[in-house]
């Protein structure tokens, strides 16, 4: 019997026929295990630059959220201001009409001698004594030094810069992931030191505005006393007139 020519080589060691397949098992790991790696390094890479955006994305909207509590301070500052300014007219408003009672008490005085000899005396009536302005309610004394204090708030300090904490310039990913977290520590800090201060300035509003409210109570009271001697005084006249 004949032994088929192929068998006969192959009996010999004759080396298989070589594989074309590139991914073939006979050719060893390394060309099938190039694309993971490939890929794998594209992934990092992806994941680095999302993570430097999504940093510098949250140190924009930090500093956002700094410039406007700045602008809430410069608003408050000029608020602040005009309740001193009101505050001040207040109690020049007061003085004024102290000084028309003084004056209205002397034309009391002299509508009082007029009349002749035979007519009834007159006396002006008066519910209370005007006492004028409380001195506690000394604006030009008292608040001009919150105003300067309380003006540096909103207007002398700037946004302060500190000193950078990397020197060098960032060059891998997570140094510069570190220095865009190193902004918004400082960003924070300035946010933190400006919402204190709105904080102070809320307070001396709502001192100013009780200060306020305290000092129109005598000064319409005093208003109220006098108009009412303004009308004795005008109907002596009219009956000073008709005789």
């Amino acid at each position: 019997m004949s032994v088929p020519m192929y068998n006969k080589q192959n009996s010999l060691g004759t080396p298989p026929p070589h594989k074309t397949n590139p991914f073939s098992d006979s050719e060893g790991p390394s060309r099938a295990q190039s694309v993971p790696v490939r890929r794998t390094n594209q992934s990092v890479q992806e994941l680095e630059d999302y993570a430097i955006t999504k940093a510098r994305e949250t140190t924009h909207k930090v500093n956002d959220c700094v410039r406007a509590a700045e602008a809430i301070r410069e608003d408050a500052t000029q608020t602040m201001l005009t309740l001193h300014r009101q505050g001040e007219q207040i109690m020049r408003s007061h003085q004024v009409a102290a000084d028309i009672e003084q004056d209205l008490t002397v034309s009391e005085k002299l509508l009082g001698s007029l009349g002749g000899l035979f007519s009834k005396s007159w006396r002006p009536k008066r519910n209370h004594q005007i006492k004028g302005p409380v001195s506690g309610n000394n604006y030009s004394a008292t608040t001009a030094n919150d105003t300067e204090q309380r003006g540096k708030l909103g207007i002398a300090p700037a946004r302060q810069e500190y000193p950078s904490h990397v020197q060098t310039t960032p060059v891998s990913a997570m140094e510069k992931v570190q220095a865009e977290r190193t902004k918004q520590d400082d960003a924070l800090s300035d946010l933190c030191s400006t919402l204190g201060q709105l904080k102070e300035m809320a307070v001396d509003m709502g001192t100013e505005i009780d200060r306020q409210n305290k000092a129109l109570v005598p000064l319409s009271d005093d208003v109220d006393e006098l108009n009412f001697r303004l009308k004795g005084a005008n109907q002596r006249g009219r009956r000073l007139l008709g005789k």
